[in-house]
Formats: C-alpha cells, structure tokens, sequence
C-alpha cells in the first residue's frame, strides 16, 4: 500500500478516468465512485466530519464491484491498492453489513464488495480511566477512535494457529480485527473472573467484562 502522500496505482488510474463517465457506486473507474461517495458524505448531519446515516438508507441492489478488503485492511479496486488514505477513509464511511456481506451504499444505490476477514483493523491502543474503571480506546486503519464499552465491546475467535484473534465491534454490524501486537497487550492486562458460575479470563474496559477464553485454558496454555 502507497504511505500517504505518494500516488498508488488506483488512484493514478482514477486520475486517467474521464470526468464524462457515470457518476455512481456502479460507474466504471474511481472517479464515478469517489464523487457519488463524497455526496453520500455530506448528507451526513454532521457534514463531512460525521459518517453519513447509512443505517437509514435502503436503495435498491445494483450488482456487485469489484473491490476487496484484504486481511491486512488493504482496500483493493479491480486487483489493484487504492493507495490513497483519503479514499479508503472515505469509502469506509458508506460501509454497511447486511445478512453477513458488505455494502456500499448511497440513498441512491446499493453495491456488494468482498471482505476477507474484517473491514477494519485495530491498529493503536490506548489505556485510560473514568467513573467506570479503566477504559480501553482503540485507532482503526481509517483513524476512526472507538471506545471499548457496552455497545463496542470486544469478542473472541479461535484462530487457526491455535490461539486467539480478537475484533472489537466499530459500528453497526461492522468490526475491527485487533492486530497480533495489541492481543498480546490485552493478554498482559487480562484477569480471571467468574462468570455465570465458570472462572473466565478476560479483559476489563469501559464497567464491561469481555471474557476471552476459559481460565484453566490460558493457565495451561501459559
């Protein structure tokens, strides 16, 4: 992926596309893209600060695209990185799941595109305290803050080398998968605890207790 302020492959592509072209979800090219998201973007209450209401939209299904989200949080347009962050930020701004697939959406239009694993990555952490104990804050890939709490909390998957992957839920059916480095972060911070009459190791942020695996299992595992 392009760092930001170099040009990706994806976007000197949207550069050649010609402004003539359809301007929605389903044109062909980023241009067309790129401009029916950004006016998804301000409808947003907020305007193009807030993320646009797009659990009120219900267009019709237009057919699927041919983007991708990678493992890593690499966005992908037509087997090529977008390697501008701007975009992939505003791209996740229309994201929506329904019934297990992701979406794009406008109040126009609807389109499919594929997610590898999760559409977000946890990338930074941080540790803080309020009324409730200690608090959990988390940075996306697309530099979204997101508080782990009742209502963002965190769960557990078992992973295929034996361990565990966690994701912590963003918004809306939507999640990020917390990267390898900061798992081991919240193994270190973890504490055993019962829960519903069985000893449970887990991690406690914002009042909430996200229970990772059952304690007699890390202990052996350790």
């Amino acid at each position: 992926m392009a760092k930001q302020g170099q040009t990706g492959p994806a976007s000197e592509t949207a550069g050649r596309e010609s402004t003539g072209q359809s301007t929605g979800l389903g044109g062909k090219g980023l241009d067309g893209l790129t401009a029916a998201a950004n006016r998804a973007a301000a409808s947003s209450p907020a305007g193009r600060k807030g993320l646009p209401p797009v659990h009120l939209w219900n267009p019709p299904f237009c057919g699927d695209l041919d983007m991708r989200i990678a493992s890593d949080g690499t966005w992908f347009y037509m087997g090529t990185p977008i390697g501008r962050p701007a975009l992939v930020r505003l791209f996740s701004t229309i994201l929506k799941r329904e019934e297990g697939k992701h979406f794009l959406v406008t109040p126009v239009e609807k389109v499919g595109i594929r997610v590898d694993d999760a559409p977000f990555l946890a990338v930074e952490m941080q540790t803080q305290a309020d009324e409730r104990g200690r608090l959990l804050r988390f940075r996306t890939n697309v530099d979204d803050w997101v508080d782990c709490e009742k209502g963002h909390g965190l769960r557990f998957e078992a992973a295929e080398d034996g361990g565990l992957t966690p994701y912590l839920h963003v918004r809306a059916d939507l999640w990020a998968k917390v990267t390898r480095a900061l798992y081991y972060d919240l193994v270190d911070m973890g504490e055993a605890r019962m829960v519903d009459g069985q000893e449970m190791f887990g991690i406690e942020s914002g009042g909430e207790f996200f229970a990772m695996a059952d304690a007699s299992q890390v202990r052996d595992a350790l």
